[in-house]
């Protein structure tokens, strides 16, 4: 694994942009978000995403992946017609620790074995994320780091993280101590916002 310490504020955009080409080629990345840490490769990546399932020891449809975008335009590609009052609070909450659960459409569906018909979509407030997005081919497809055998212990110290993957990720961007609560997570899937998970962001 390679490990590559980065200042939260002020990322270098020049190591970014040799690590955003491995992941460009098939690379797998951990990452910190607004949240615990991730663990992702490019959207595209089909070959990436089952090795997410193996390394997180999860099945495809347990993995409870989202695409990490790096604004609200680009989500608009990858799912069916988001209503306007759903639009309306991804905008007024975004960039923010919340997962929109959104119907995908069949672009996205054709990189999942099962067809996913619904997706999570994320945008982070994370100044490394961003910055590693705006060198990616595709946003990243990803889930949040843990394994199956033990789904309620979250990574968030990279040390430890680099410790357990070290052997097994391709990538590790160290933001320092991650934040322990996960994301709020919302399903618009039915054209109205419900929440599932009352986490980090506060929605009410």
């Amino acid at each position: 694994m390679q490990r590559l310490v980065l200042d939260t504020e002020n990322p270098n955009y020049k190591e970014l942009r040799a690590l955003a080409q491995k992941i460009n080629q098939g690379a797998l990345v951990i990452f910190p978000t607004d949240s615990v840490y991730a663990i992702g490769c490019l959207m595209t990546n089909r070959k990436g995403i089952e090795k997410i399932c193996k390394v997180t020891q999860k099945k495809e449809k347990q993995a409870k992946m989202s695409i990490i975008c790096p604004n609200i335009s680009t989500i608009s590609q990858y799912t069916t017609q988001i209503e306007n009052p759903i639009f309306r609070e991804m905008k007024r909450l975004l960039p923010g620790p919340y997962t929109f659960i959104l119907n995908s459409n069949n672009y996205v569906q054709k990189y999942f074995k099962n067809n996913k018909e619904e997706i999570g979509v994320r945008i982070p407030e994370n100044k490394i994320v961003s910055a590693l997005l705006e060198q990616l081919e595709a946003p990243l497809i990803s889930t949040s780091l843990n394994r199956i055998g033990n789904p309620d212990a979250y990574y968030i110290d990279p040390d430890k993280i680099f410790d357990d993957f070290q052997y097994e990720v391709d990538l590790l961007l160290d933001g320092g101590m991650g934040e322990e609560e996960l994301t709020t997570v919302l399903d618009c899937t039915d054209g109205e916002i419900s929440v599932l998970r009352m986490g980090k962001g506060i929605y009410q």
